[in-house]
């Protein structure tokens, strides 16, 4: 495909009009302001509109748009115990199936082509992203109250077949992660056992960290060391990992993570909701670690519009921290793309450049609220909504484009979706 005529963000983060873009099998093939000589295809006209890299969702729990809107204004442990657990203890893989699917099509209407999930029956979500063409790395999530040897779990089996069968399947849009769930719902053991493990295959980690106050200071008093301290201590951070929310970190956690490399992964409206604290970003990257941005789950944000998203991140360090210049719309758009592939291992995506996965979005530049456009970085950041995107490309394959979705059957998914809730609800009723 040769997109024609197009604005495009670059992989600078500049703004470049008149541009010409190929797209050949996966891969970025060429980039210009002429048209190129051979032959990319079919053409996009690119009038009115932009073409930039598209979104990596770097913290999720896609199946959990079943319970969107279920469980509202409580905190999160009481959020956890009196709605969230009780509704997951009904789930069966057939509705995890169907909970991915719609999260799926709500992510590539969003321009999301890629997400860090964590959550169980991970076969039937392996399934929905597959047939959905879009890419994920997914970990089923590790807890332990017990001192059982890990190995011995079920949860451990399930996340050994589950490397075993799926890590870089799809043509490697499939990457399986290790998950452990938090400090508070395991213990020593099995943090070290899975770090152990983790570096024995290679894989990366994806961890929840330092959601709320309670659990940080929870974590000093079991153990005498922060959240952070305490996973590095045991060695589950020598890995690759991705540390979501990290509210409340404190200035040795943020040397730590730099140390080890960690990936920060935000999650501005879900900690706002449930009313846990907001992440220190500028001082992440003051300090050189890594930040990506999350959605975390429909029950605690409740959509998946990444647009959204990537305001609350930029503003909201402005407004706590008093500091119009805290994040600009360029580090954003940098977190939501480049850093998030980055966080999942995806080392030749999120930017636009050739060679790199063509892995893209088109906004409508017609749109009231895209005009004037005195910097289109800031108007994406700012003035956009998740209904300006018109088209979503994962590795060269359209998706999603003026409304249709080329890979799910949106009609059936939302009407399954909401009998298999009902399903459940009538369970708990009972």
């Amino acid at each position: 495909m040769l997109f024609s005529n197009i604005t495009i963000i670059d992989e600078n983060f500049n703004v470049r009009p008149n541009m010409y873009v190929g797209v050949r099998g996966k891969e970025i093939a060429f980039i210009g302001d002429s048209k190129p000589s051979c032959d990319f295809g079919e053409i996009y006209d690119g009038a009115n509109k932009l073409l930039m890299s598209a979104f990596y969702n770097c913290h999720a729990h896609t199946p959990m748009t079943l319970l969107r809107g279920y469980g509202e204004n409580l905190g999160l442990q009481d959020w956890l115990e009196t709605r969230i657990f009780p509704f997951e203890n009904q789930l069966d893989g057939s509705a995890v199936y169907l909970g991915t699917m719609l999260g799926l099509a709500e992510s590539v209407r969003f321009g999301i082509v890629s997400t860090t999930d964590m959550y169980n029956f991970c076969d039937d979500m392996v399934r929905a992203y597959t047939e959905a063409g879009l890419k994920c790395n997914i970990g089923r999530a590790i807890l332990s109250f017990t001192d059982e040897e890990l190995r011995e779990t079920e949860r451990f089996r399930e996340c050994e077949s589950l490397f075993k069968n799926y890590h870089n399947s799809a043509d490697e849009r499939i990457k399986i992660d290790m998950s452990l769930h938090a400090e508070y719902t395991s213990n020593p053991k099995t943090v070290r056992q899975l770090a152990e493990y983790t570096k024995e295959i290679g894989a990366r980690v994806h961890v929840h960290v330092s959601e709320t106050k309670f659990e940080h200071e929870e974590c000093k008093k079991r153990h005498g060391l922060t959240p952070a301290a305490y996973l590095a201590e045991h060695g589950l951070l020598d890995s690759p990992t991705t540390a979501a929310h990290c509210v409340h970190l404190e200035d040795d956690d943020i040397l730590i993570f730099k140390e080890k490399g960690v990936t920060v992964a935000s999650c501005p409206i879900s900690n706002l909701k449930l009313a846990s604290g907001t992440c220190n970003v500028p001082k992440l990257k003051a300090n050189g670690v890594n930040v990506a941005i999350g959605t975390d789950g429909c029950a605690s944000n409740n959509s998946l519009n990444f647009i959204e998203e990537m305001k609350f991140f930029s503003l909201l360090h402005k407004g706590i921290f008093a500091e119009p210049a805290a994040s600009s719309p360029r580090d954003t758009l940098y977190s939501a793309t480049r850093a998030g592939a980055l966080s999942q291992g995806r080392f030749n995506c999120g930017l636009l450049k050739e060679g790199f996965a063509a892995d893209l979005i088109a906004l409508d530049l017609s749109k009231p609220n895209m005009n004037p456009a005195h910097n289109l970085v800031n108007n994406v950041v700012y003035s956009a909504c998740g209904g300006d995107i018109i088209m979503t490309m994962c590795d060269g394959k359209i998706l999603y484009e003026n409304g249709e979705y080329k890979t799910i059957d949106i009609e059936k998914i939302v009407f399954e979706a909401a009998k298999a809730t009902e399903n459940i609800l009538k369970k708990l009723s009972q």
